[in-house]
């Protein structure tokens, strides 16, 4: 009979100690509840609670990665847009993300996803696909403003990607095209203009002094004749050679 008694407080006392004996690790707090009233968080390491009377919350306070669901966005010049975004968060305050909140993870999915809502709602498409950093600091500014009551700390918000309509992104792609043939315009007929003063310089420099005219066109017949497979017929005007046979008392003159 005794041996059953020792037994059955044997078999007690295996029961108590796991749940008076609890191990939290690094990244994780203990909140304490004492018949239903916050005691405090404890851990990380080894402590005890009373059986029956105590009860244990983990807490994680290890970063989250949550992904936030594809939201669709009407911006503010009217066009509707797909947009889904990452949110980076953790506990800083574990007794507060279990007192006054349920579920501190969904709740801060939920307000992520209107905060994105609102906050695109208000941007333009240009400023969406533009100023992404912009709208992703106003957006982490926003919702951990809303998750801070919690003992929640938003790190960082960034939007994923920026799904357009088919007819949008065809018209975009009909802008750059047009804005590339601009530039090729503009850069062409700035190659023309400085050609065009280039040879206007070149025509003021002729014009003052004829001799040029005439060692330019020996220097062209020098390259022509370098070619010897061809017969090339060149012109020779009459004008040009009149330097060369004029009497050297009209050259004075």
């Amino acid at each position: 009979m005794n041996w059953i008694v020792v037994g059955i407080i044997i078999l007690f006392i295996l029961i108590l100690i796991p749940m008076t004996v609890k191990i939290v690790t690094e990244y994780e707090r203990g909140v304490i509840f004492r018949l239903g009233r916050l005691i405090g968080a404890k851990g990380p390491g080894l402590f005890l609670i009373i059986p029956f009377v105590d009860r244990m919350v983990k807490m994680d306070l290890r970063v989250v990665t949550m992904d936030v669901p594809s939201q669709e966005i009407i911006t503010k010049d009217n066009v509707t847009v797909r947009v889904d975004a990452v949110v980076y968060f953790r506990v800083v305050d574990p007794e507060a993300s279990v007192v006054k909140v349920m579920d501190h993870i969904r709740a801060t999915s939920l307000i992520s996803q209107t905060t994105l809502r609102n906050v695109l709602g208000q941007s333009e498409l240009d400023e969406l696909l533009a100023q992404r950093e912009k709208l992703n600091q106003a957006l982490q500014k926003i919702i951990d403003e809303q998750t801070d009551p919690w003992g929640v700390k938003v790190s960082a918000v960034e939007i994923k990607g920026v799904e357009l309509p088919e007819t949008m992104r065809r018209s975009m792609a009909a802008q750059a095209e047009a804005e590339r043939e601009r530039r090729a315009k503009i850069i062409h007929a700035d190659g023309e203009f400085q050609a065009s003063q280039r040879l206007a310089d070149a025509a003021d420099v002729v014009s003052r002094n004829p001799t040029t005219l005439q060692l330019r066109y020996l220097q062209t017949l020098t390259e022509i004749a370098s070619e010897k497979n061809s017969t090339i017929i060149f012109p020779l005007p009459i004008e040009m050679m009149a330097a060369f046979f004029r009497h050297p008392e009209e050259k004075k003159s």
